[in-house]
C-alpha cells in the first residue's frame, strides 16, 4: 500500500509537475501545486490515482467542489482521460476557444483565460519562436560551413587539376 506522499508523488510526476487545467508549472507558481480530487470525495470520489489531478491553487479553488448533480448538466474536462485539444483551442492572441460545451464550462468554471494566464501562454509561444529562429540560423550556419568545407575541396581539386594540366601541356609543347 503507498502512502499519500507517495502517491501525491505520482500523481505530481504523471502531471510533469504542472496543472492539468491551465498548465502553470512549479517553476511558474514558484511552488509546489496541489493534488485535487476530480470526482470530489465528499460527492463519491475516491483517492485512487484515476480520480487525482495536479492543479494550481486558483484552478482548484475555481473548480471547487463541483460535480454534475443530475445527468445532462455541465461536466467539466477531464485531462486524465481526454486531451485539451478535443474541447479547447488555443489561439493566437492567448486566449482559449470553447469547442464543445464542455469545454465552454470548464472555460468559464475555472476562468481559463484570465489575464495572467493568457500573458504567460503569449510569453511561452515568444519563447518557442525565438528557439525555433535560433534552431534554424544554427542549422543554416551549418549549412554555409558545409557548403565552404565543400567549395575548399572543390578548390584543392580544380587546382591539383590545373597543376596537371600545366604539366601535359609543357610535355605537349617539348
Amino acid at each position: 500500500m503507498t502512502s499519500q506522499s507517495e502517491r501525491d508523488e505520482q500523481v505530481r510526476h504523471r502531471a510533469n509537475f504542472a496543472c492539468e487545467y491551465c498548465g502553470v508549472s512549479e517553476t511558474d507558481s514558484g511552488g509546489l501545486l496541489t493534488v485535487d480530487h476530480f470526482r470530489p470525495r465528499s460527492l463519491g470520489g475516491s483517492d485512487d490515482l484515476e480520480n487525482l489531478l495536479y492543479c494550481c491553487y486558483r484552478c482548484n479553488l475555481y473548480k471547487g467542489d463541483y460535480w454534475p448533480e443530475q445527468p445532462g448538466d455541465a461536466e467539466i474536462w477531464n485531462p486524465r482521460i481526454e486531451p485539451m485539444q478535443n474541447h479547447l483551442r488555443l489561439l493566437a492572441d492567448g486566449t482559449f476557444y470553447a469547442l464543445t460545451p464542455t469545454g465552454e464550462f470548464t472555460l468559464q468554471r475555472l476562468r481559463l483565460n484570465r489575464p495572467q494566464l493568457v500573458a504567460r501562454r503569449l510569453r511561452l509561444r515568444v519563447e518557442a519562436e525565438r528557439e525555433r529562429r535560433e534552431v534554424e540560423v544554427r542549422n543554416i550556419l551549418a549549412l554555409f560551413v558545409e557548403i565552404h568545407r565543400q567549395q575548399t575541396t572543390l578548390n584543392q581539386a580544380q587546382s591539383a587539376m590545373l597543376n596537371e594540366q600545366a604539366d601535359l601541356l609543357k610535355l605537349l609543347l617539348q
